[in-house]
């Protein structure tokens, strides 16, 4: 299946010392403006935080229909 994520918070809560506000922004918009391939919901959550290297606080998403 393929997702459109919508809305997504990480868990930068625990912040890299490298990292500037930008390149947390740029992490999330990177994210909404990829289409995501995924089993379900579980996958999408592993697919995403295995891309980014981040977890993921909360997520809403859609499911494309082909």
């Amino acid at each position: 299946m393929q997702f459109q994520v919508t809305e997504i918070e990480f868990d930068f809560d625990d912040p890299d010392e490298e990292f500037t506000q930008h390149h947390y922004d740029k992490v999330t918009e990177e994210t909404l403006n990829t289409i995501w391939e995924a089993d379900d919901e579980e996958d999408l959550v592993e697919e995403i935080t295995n891309s980014t290297g981040w977890c993921i606080k909360s997520i809403d998403y859609r499911i494309i229909l082909k």
